[in-house]
């Protein structure tokens, strides 16, 4: 079997996102919670807003006619009243920091680092009927699972809050919460979470769900002490991966790793990267057997299984129908109980990134650590943020308004 190593891009990619990750932990010290004042972020920021929107392509092409109008079978109604509902919670002031259009830049202004100035409302800055009412909404579009990830990775945020003694920076409630357009059961709309180690873009279009960008991850990923000791997040995308690698035998294995090698962070796909030209690397699918399959699907599954139960089984039909055309690659390590590793499943329809990351804050070796994670999760070829669906939405208005 032919072994296939990182193109020239793929390496050059890697060290740019390194540069960019180093750029925004620097960013950290001069910025400050709420402003979007001159700096690194707000540089980083214009560069990616001054291009207009295309999605992350392979081989510098979006291919097209991958994602279509049309009925899910699975109803939005529940997530629709939670945003109403929330909504109307909310102050005539909180309400206008809360809203934006439906396609507005707003989606794509977005950073897992702890001091990117966001906007919206935070929940530090509503009351205890509020909060309940922003939960809601989280419930309503996320899984059981998915749900207690979140809540688990704000309470880790909390967790080092302790251990930096820094509740300035870091804590459970620096989390912001706005809404595209108004919630309606057959007009485009959404909402977005942002804050450190946690961003959910949620579209929703008629009972259409897209739940792309989405960021998880945490450091710490197991709080040891404190209020919230013993919550820990992360681990079950963790060991799929591990059982998957486990799973292929030396020629494929030879074939998924792309290096050995793990020094630093190696996501690609986090903030920023909108446009991301990333060609297939690793192993494809159509090379593993019904096993080996079954576990790739597997690994799929903790990421897309945090949106809501019905639309999670629409996405999986959408991943399996692709399923040949899907590579897994690993960096690092593939076995022992310490090992540090990045791992990415790639097709036409679902990006899926995991990454033992360098510990930014924990008094830990500058290597990559299991007590530091990063994920993402991404709709390759134009469909982050239900773009491709709006789009198809605005084109489909406009015959139906020249028709007339």
């Amino acid at each position: 079997m032919q072994v296939r190593r990182p193109t020239r891009l793929q390496v050059i990619a890697g060290f740019a996102a390194v540069t960019a990750v180093a750029l925004l932990v620097t960013d950290a010290v001069s910025q400050r919670r709420g402003g979007r004042g001159p700096g690194r972020f707000a540089e980083m920021e214009r560069r990616a807003l001054a291009e207009d929107f295309v999605g992350v392509a392979t081989a510098g092409r979006i291919e097209r006619g991958l994602f279509s109008l049309g009925p899910s079978g699975v109803p939005t109604t529940g997530v629709r009243q939670a945003a109403k509902a929330f909504l109307q919670a909310l102050s005539p002031e909180q309400r206008d920091e809360a809203l934006f259009p439906v396609d507005d830049p707003e989606w794509r202004r977005w950073a897992n680092q702890h001091s990117y100035p966001r906007r919206g409302v935070s929940f530090e800055d509503l009351d205890e009927e509020q909060r309940k009412a922003a939960f809601s909404l989280l419930r309503a579009g996320l899984s059981a699972k998915g749900f207690r990830r979140s809540r688990d990775i704000m309470r880790l945020n909390h967790s080092l809050g302790e251990i930096t003694s820094n509740f300035e920076e870091f804590g459970e409630w620096l989390y912001y919460v706005t809404v595209m357009g108004e919630p309606s059961a057959t007009q485009p709309w959404g909402w977005q979470l942002d804050g450190h180690h946690l961003i959910v873009n949620y579209f929703v279009l008629g009972d259409q769900v897209v739940m792309t960008p989405t960021f998880m991850g945490s450091e710490p990923v197991l709080a040891e002490a404190g209020k919230y000791s013993g919550v820990s997040v992360m681990q079950a995308e963790q060991q799929a991966g591990l059982d998957l690698i486990a799973a292929l035998d030396a020629s494929q294995r030879e074939a998924a790793v792309i290096s050995r090698s793990k020094t630093g962070n190696n996501a690609l796909a986090e903030a920023f990267k909108d446009n991301l030209d990333l060609d297939f690397a690793g192993l494809p699918a159509d090379q593993m057997d019904s096993a080996q399959r079954s576990l790739l699907l597997q690994v799929v599954e903790e990421f897309v299984s945090n949106m809501d139960d019905g639309h999670a089984k629409v996405k999986m039909e959408e991943v399996r129908a692709h399923l040949d055309r899907t590579h897994f690659a690993w960096i690092g390590e593939t076995e022992g109980p310490d090992s540090v590793f990045y791992y990415r499943v790639h097709s036409p329809v679902v990006l899926i990134e995991f990454d033992h990351q360098r510990p930014v804050f924990m008094p830990l070796p500058r290597v990559p650590q299991r007590q530091h994670i990063h994920s993402v999760m991404r709709t390759p070829n134009g469909n982050d943020y239900g773009k491709d669906l709006l789009r198809q939405h605005y084109e489909s208005s406009h015959r139906a308004e020249v028709s007339l």
